[in-house]
């Protein structure tokens, strides 16, 4: 279920040396001729110590956040969620609830069959919002992060239900922040451009989708959402490189969902129009020529109009509707661009106030 990105990126970095690889690696390179045996057992100890302490970590995070995860069955498929209050709303990824309007739920403690209803999808940030019919005893809402305080290095697990395998749990680091991804329309993915993902090492499968991307302070930091394709494999899999929907957008969507029914503030920039790729004389992507434009958007608004081709936005050039997506997934709405387009025979440009999704 999980779709995969239009460019290839760098992910799956192993995970960096834990405190014990750390303090071997410290004994060797300090220990010398003259250790005595007693040395040796006590630098033995704290390398003992310190991997005990790292695996309890871990399993208190998995007991903290696991009861928390869920598994959906939606239509034919299966994905990942997370209880995001006390009232049974559930947290997902819109392609994992696809156009489906009722899911199947299994919570980790082991309820079978609890039932859920959409309450709203959200396709442009795929992100979506179900809720139980019945709440049962003792589920438990995750913790959720502070997107400020996520670092690359820290070490997370990703939980959920790959390939059908539920309360699922894999380890890795976030290996890089504020990726800009675009999803595949086909396979069950949104067709959406995605900005600030984080970027994580931790193993991402299909049915990991609308999961938890946790720290070590047992705080949901991210929703996985998306494994890298590498094309020069046939878009195989590219081991290790996943990304994920960061917490801050998750609860600006989810919020919003539960209270209005609807995202009513998407955050979003966007030139309000529709469009499609065009080609060259050597059928090569040479542009976005805009098919409509909405009445009073920032397309229209700037002077823009049918039949225009799209080849810039500021110093960045625009060849497909993914990168015109991509360029504008880092704007804000209001924020001014520099849009270059070709009209006829003429190249021309213009300065647009963008709108919102």
């Amino acid at each position: 279920m999980d779709a995969s990105p239009s460019r290839g990126r760098a992910r799956r970095l192993l995970l960096p040396l834990t405190a014990a690889a750390w303090a071997i690696a410290l004994v060797g390179g300090c220990s010398g001729a003259g250790s005595s045996p007693a040395d040796a057992r006590v630098q033995q100890g704290a390398v003992a110590r310190a991997t005990d302490d790292l695996e309890s970590r871990y399993q208190d995070v998995i007991r903290d956040v696991l009861p928390s995860v869920v598994q959906i069955g939606a239509d034919d498929s299966l994905g990942s969620g997370i209880v995001y209050d006390d009232k049974g709303h559930i947290v997902t990824n819109a392609h994992v609830v696809g156009s489906a309007k009722t899911f199947d739920v299994t919570v980790a403690t082991g309820e079978k069959g609890l039932k859920a209803s959409l309450v709203s999808s959200y396709p442009e940030q795929d992100l979506a919002v179900v809720k139980l019919n019945d709440i049962p005893g003792g589920l438990r809402a995750a913790k959720f992060g502070d997107a400020e305080k996520v670092q690359v290095g820290q070490i997370v697990l990703a939980m959920g239900s790959p390939l059908g395998l539920s309360s699922s749990v894999t380890q890795g680091i976030v290996s890089a922040l504020g990726r800009t991804v675009s999803e595949s329309s086909s396979g069950g993915g949104t067709g959406a451009t995605l900005a600030d993902m984080v970027q994580t090492s931790a193993a991402i499968n299909p049915g990991n989708s609308g999961g938890a991307l946790v720290n070590l302070d047992s705080e949901v930091i991210g929703i996985p959402t998306l494994a890298a394709a590498d094309p020069q494999l046939g878009g195989s899999a590219a081991p290790g490189i996943g990304f994920a929907i960061p917490v801050s957008m998750v609860r600006t969507v989810a919020d919003q969902i539960i209270k209005s029914g609807k995202v009513t503030d998407s955050g979003r920039a966007a030139l309000n129009i529709t469009g499609r790729t065009v080609v060259d004389g050597d059928y090569q992507p040479a542009g976005v020529a805009i098919v409509s434009v909405q009445k009073d958007g920032a397309a229209e608004k700037a002077g823009l109009r049918t039949g225009d081709v799209i080849t810039a936005i500021d110093d960045t050039p625009i060849t497909t509707i993914t990168s015109l997506s991509e360029a504008l997934a880092g704007e804000k709405p209001g924020e001014q661009v520099t849009v270059t387009y070709s009209r006829g025979d003429s190249k021309k440009t213009v300065r647009a106030t963008l709108g919102e999704i």
